[in-house]
């Protein structure tokens, strides 16, 4: 199997930013632990193992809502797009596995409050 391509969205970087801002100078040796470890490690890792994350959408669902929800999502992806998420430490990390790339969606701490899908998949 081929290694695939990093490809960072600009939500990806946005969370980022957020993250580093919700952990705060107190929590900027954590940040900067963190984002090496992402770049270093997690990073090659899925792009060399792509399936290593859970796939996103197999989850089960017990609302209405979330249903609709996992209806558009399967909806926006492309025929070979594999939706995963891959927790890492204190963060959960959302991306997608194409034939040659991985895309990374969003990453969040544990303590925030939800992936904001709105904003990436924008009509």
């Amino acid at each position: 199997m081929a290694v695939r391509r990093p490809v960072f969205t600009e939500n990806f970087s946005a969370n980022l930013s957020d993250i580093q801002g919700f952990l705060g100078v107190a929590g900027a040796k954590l940040f900067d632990r963190f984002f090496d470890h992402l770049v270093e490690d997690v990073v090659p890792m899925l792009c060399r193992f792509p399936l290593a994350g859970r796939s996103f959408l197999e989850r089960s669902v017990r609302s209405n809502e979330a249903l609709a929800g996992a209806r558009k999502l399967r909806s926006r992806l492309r025929a070979d797009d594999d939706l995963r998420e891959l927790i890492v430490d204190d963060y959960l990390i959302l991306y997608v596995s194409r034939a040659r790339q991985i895309v990374f969606l969003a990453i969040k701490h544990h303590r925030q409050l939800s992936f904001d899908l709105k904003r990436f998949w924008q009509e």
